[in-house]
C-alpha cells in the first residue's frame, strides 16, 4: 500500500509519488492498480485542479517488473488487461505534471507520456529498451513516442532500446522543461500552482480537444475547438475572467 503515495501538497494540487526505490519504482501490477485507483479518484474530486506525478529522486521508474514477467505465457499476459490500469490514466481529466529525476525507461517513458507536462531533470533519461528483452513496447511506446517527436526520431530509440539524456529528449519535443535535477519538482509545483488558479472547465476543454484533435482530420479537429470555445460562454468563469480583465483586478474562477 506504500509503494504509490498520494499527497495533497497545496489546495488544489495532488502529488502522486512511486514509492519502490529499492526495485527501482519498476511498475508492477500492484503499482499500476494503485496509480489507475488514485487517478481515477483525482479525476472525479472538484478539489482537484493539477496532479502531478514523479518518482525517486535517481529514478522515475525504470520500467515493467522483468521478474514478474518473465516466464509468463501470452495468455498470462492478455488475462493481466494491464491496459485498462493505464486507461485511468489516459481518462483522467485533470491536467497531470510528470517531474522526472533519473531513469524513465519502458514502462516509465510510457507513464510520462500519458503526462500533459513533462519537467525533467538536467540527468534525466528516457528510452524505450524493451527490444533488447526480445518484446517490444506494450502501454503506447510505439504510439505516443512517434506522435510525440515523429517517425524517424522515434524509430531511432525503439529499434536501438538506446535512451536518450533530457536535453535531447527536449530538443527532440519529448519534454517540456529541463531543469536542474534538485529543482525539479519545485518546478512542477510552480507550474501546477499555475494552472490550479486557472479556470478548471477551459482547462478541462483545452486537454479534451488537444488529445481528440491529434488523431482526427484538421477540419474535424477545429470544429471540436469551436464548440469547446462556444460552450465556455456559458461558464461563470468566463463571465469573472473577462469582467476581471476589464476592472483591472485578479480573476477568481471557481469552476463553474
Amino acid at each position: 500500500m506504500n509503494e504509490v503515495l498520494l499527497s495533497t501538497p497545496e489546495a488544489g494540487i495532488a502529488l502522486i509519488r512511486i514509492n519502490r526505490e529499492e526495485a527501482r519504482n519498476a511498475l508492477n501490477d500492484a503499482v499500476r492498480a494503485r496509480l489507475a485507483d488514485f487517478f481515477g479518484q483525482l479525476s472525479e474530486d472538484k478539489e482537484v485542479r493539477c496532479i502531478i506525478l514523479t518518482g525517486g529522486s535517481r529514478v522515475f521508474a525504470a520500467g515493467a517488473d522483468i521478474k514478474a514477467m518473465a516466464e509468463a505465457s501470452a495468455i498470462d499476459i492478455m488475462l493481466r488487461a494491464t491496459h485498462r490500469l493505464w486507461q485511468a490514466i489516459t481518462a483522467c481529466g485533470k491536467p497531470i505534471i510528470a517531474a522526472v529525476n533519473g531513469l524513465a525507461l519502458g514502462g516509465g517513458c510510457e507513464l510520462a507520456m500519458n503526462a500533459d507536462l513533462i519537467i525533467a531533470g538536467e540527468s534525466a533519461r528516457f528510452g524505450q529498451p524493451e527490444i533488447k528483452l526480445g518484446i517490444i513496447p506494450g502501454a503506447g511506446g510505439t504510439q505516443r513516442l512517434t506522435r510525440a517527436v515523429g517517425k524517424f526520431k522515434a524509430m531511432k530509440m525503439l529499434l536501438t532500446g538506446q535512451p536518450i539524456g533530457a536535453a535531447e529528449a527536449f530538443g527532440m519535443g519529448l519534454v517540456s522543461e529541463v531543469v536542474g535535477d534538485d529543482q525539479v519538482l519545485e518546478r512542477a509545483m510552480a507550474l501546477a500552482r499555475e494552472i490550479a488558479a486557472l479556470p478548471p472547465l477551459a482547462i478541462a476543454q483545452v486537454k479534451e480537444v488537444v488529445l481528440a484533435g491529434q488523431d482526427i482530420p484538421l477540419e474535424a479537429a477545429l470544429m471540436l475547438e469551436r464548440k469547446a470555445f462556444q460552450i465556455l460562454f456559458a461558464s461563470a468563469d468566463q463571465k469573472e475572467g473577462m469582467r476581471a480583465f476589464i476592472e483591472k483586478r485578479p480573476p477568481e474562477f471557481k469552476g463553474i
